[in-house]
């Protein structure tokens, strides 16, 4: 057998396994909360027959929130990888660099101003509000001579986010529609609806699908740019189009969750260190991966304190946080 045959099948090996390793995850997930499923009834949640108040509340409240948790963890972890890779930046992250914070202003703004808007509108104003955060970010960045260094890029990301929650924060207080605001924007997935679910998998699933089409590309992109050039890439097209695979990703996840920081940051480095620096590998396993870690994230959330629900995105600060200093310290003098 050949060395790149080996190579196909050890990779199509190690995607089955993460396959079966999201499978069991979720089915976790569904098992598992303030009130235990057993597999019979999981199965006939999962094969829609319902027969009994229990299965018809559990296919409308648990099993939608658990295929929501996939689609957003994915969306993160996808949209973080790819932010790594086109800034070769290790502490690149949708919620630390600006994406979320602006998204969730836009989230805000919509629900005080036009509180008729429906689901689809909030989205759209989403995708909108993360590409306003994203160039101030870059902006204020690279307001400074000496160019945009990984540094840099966060400390604007954290100030133009602190800017822009607060922004969310007053036209909660002026519209007198604070806890519509922050049943938004906290992070978390306690009522999500098939609506909704149905509403962001189209965008993040065609989102993956372009980032996956683009991940040679992306590859030659982290490793160098003017190499890129040199082999002929259209290197500012190929970044239009990841930034808009980014503004889709992060707008749809924070459309749905609210602000979910740390995500896009972690899995990416855990791929990358399991599974190689090639982006054609990493995109699909983060995404995966992804998947996993917001429904382990979400399930923690509904059993360590039930009947209460401790918010999910507390427990993806403490797991990303201690993560967060760690890159700080081990990632970041060789790109600085």
């Amino acid at each position: 057998m050949s060395t790149r045959n080996r190579q196909s099948s050890l990779f199509l090996l190690k995607i089955v396994l993460s396959l079966a390793a999201l499978a069991v995850m979720f089915s976790l997930a569904m098992l598992f909360g303030a009130k235990d499923v057993s597999l019979r009834e999981l199965w006939l949640v999962l094969s829609n027959q319902p027969n009994s108040d229990k299965i018809v509340t559990l296919h409308e409240i648990r099993f939608p929130r658990e295929v929501a948790a996939m689609l957003v963890g994915a969306a993160l972890a996808v949209s973080g990888a790819i932010m790594q890779g086109m800034t070769r930046n290790p502490l690149a992250d949708p919620g630390l660099l600006g994406l979320s914070a602006g998204a969730s202003v836009a989230l805000a703004l919509a629900v005080t101003m036009m509180p008729g808007l429906n689901y689809f509108g909030i989205m759209i104003a989403c995708f909108i509000g993360a590409a306003v955060g994203t160039l101030l970010v870059i902006g204020l960045s690279a307001m400074k001579k000496g160019g945009m260094s990984p540094f840099r890029i966060v400390l604007a990301g954290s100030a133009v986010s602190a800017f822009l929650y607060a922004i969310s924060d007053g036209a909660g207080l002026l519209f007198k529609r604070s806890k519509d605001v922050t049943m938004w924007t906290a992070g978390g997935l306690i009522g999500t609806t098939w609506g909704q679910v149905q509403a962001i998998a189209p965008v993040i699933i065609g989102g993956i699908i372009v980032a996956l089409l683009l991940s040679k590309q992306l590859t030659i992109l982290s490793l160098n740019e003017e190499a890129a050039v040199g082999l002929g890439l259209k290197t500012a097209h190929i970044k239009i189009v990841l930034n808009i695979v980014i503004i889709l990703l992060a707008g749809a996840a924070v459309a749905l969750v609210g602000n979910m920081a740390f995500i896009g940051l972690m899995i990416p480095h855990i791929v990358r260190a399991l599974f190689g620096i090639d982006y054609r590998s990493i995109l699909p396993m983060a995404a995966i991966w992804g998947a996993i870690f917001m429904l382990l994230a979400d399930t923690l959330g509904r059993t360590i304190n039930a009947p209460y629900e401790t918010p999910v995105v507390a427990i993806i600060a403490a797991l990303g946080l201690p993560f967060f200093l760690f890159v700080v310290r081990k990632g970041v003098k060789s790109l600085s």
